[in-house]
């Protein structure tokens, strides 16, 4: 009762009404919002993979990586459509897919190249891989070092289009850095980049870190909640990354599940050791399994059987 919040607190009860009535106004204001901008992230509820021009975004990427380490890298990406997206769903639980992409060997890089150099190619990779996640109706969440973390939204708890999304963006991923920055790197002598990339789907929670703040002469004109995604998936999705070889697509169970048959015969199980991967799935409380994608040779020995049956 107020009452007794307002003795154990050491407050009026009028300001704990305060309190009250400001907060159920603003669960009120968040119910309403995710009720009526369902559609906000639009297109998750799409597929994008026939949108996409992969020779298009290629091209742009081999001109941009070029023109980064001609003149520097023009990075200019910004999270303000992620915290919006996140704000919907702020103090509360949200299904997510999520991606985890990171470089392969960035040691190796750091120890061949200067720094500055170093600096603009990752800047340059970071840069492709954050507009293919928007071109398939992604959302950079953040960037670590040389890795990026992802998320898709869920619309009503049916993830198969987010997934199939999260998919072939991997996919995209991959073919731009191997088409359209590596071979930029070439010409100048620079080392390869490698790719590995882990997708998950569960339940996630909004959590508000602090306030992001604006002020004029020492005056606060505006405050916005910073905002950053908990859960078993975030975990889950990051650990796979690590099991993937260079140029891999590394998806859980559930993502695997929800495939069409063409799309899942392009990936295998992957046999793991309990001590390797003790990962449950809430779901049967067995081992979530893992399935990675074919390698060049797995898909043209299957394309070979395929053609023989």
């Amino acid at each position: 009762m107020p009452d007794i919040i307002a003795l154990e607190l050491d407050i009026t009860q009028e300001e704990v009404m305060r309190i009250i009535q400001k907060e159920n106004s603003e669960e009120e204001r968040r119910k309403m919002t995710v009720k009526n901008v369902s559609d906000v992230p639009l297109l998750s509820k799409f597929y994008l993979d026939e949108v996409v021009n992969i020779n298009k975004a290629i091209k742009l990427a081999q001109s941009r990586m070029w023109g980064a380490l001609k003149v520097g890298s023009d990075f200019n990406i910004s999270m303000e459509e992620t915290q919006n997206i996140l704000e919907i769903y702020a103090k509360s639980k949200v299904t997510l897919v999520i991606l985890h992409v990171d470089l392969v060997e960035s040691t190796r890089l750091l120890m061949t190249l200067p720094v500055d150099r170093l600096a603009t190619i990752i800047q340059a990779f970071s840069q492709e891989m954050s507009l293919m996640i928007a071109a398939y109706g992604g959302y950079v969440l953040k960037y670590i070092g040389d890795a990026i973390l992802a998320f898709f939204v869920v619309d009503s708890s049916d993830f198969y289009l987010p997934s199939i999304n999260a998919v072939n963006c991997a996919c995209s991923m991959i073919k731009v850095v191997r088409e359209g920055l590596n071979p930029i790197l070439n010409q100048y002598d620079y080392p390869e980049l490698n790719v590995r990339i882990g997708i998950d789907v569960g339940e996630n929670a909004v959590v508000q870190y602090g306030w992001e703040t604006r002020t004029i002469d020492g005056k606060i004109i505006s405050k916005r909640p910073q905002l950053d995604i908990l859960g078993y998936t975030m975990s889950i999705a990051t650990k796979m990354t690590t099991l993937a070889k260079p140029d891999q697509i590394i998806i859980g169970q559930l993502v695997y599940e929800v495939l069409e048959d063409k799309q899942k015969s392009t990936f295998r199980q992957l046999p793991l050791s309990p001590l390797i991967w003790n990962y449950s799935s809430s779901n049967t409380g067995d081992i979530y399994h893992l399935y990675v994608s074919l390698s060049e040779n797995e898909r043209t020995t299957q394309d070979s059987l395929n053609l023989t049956e």
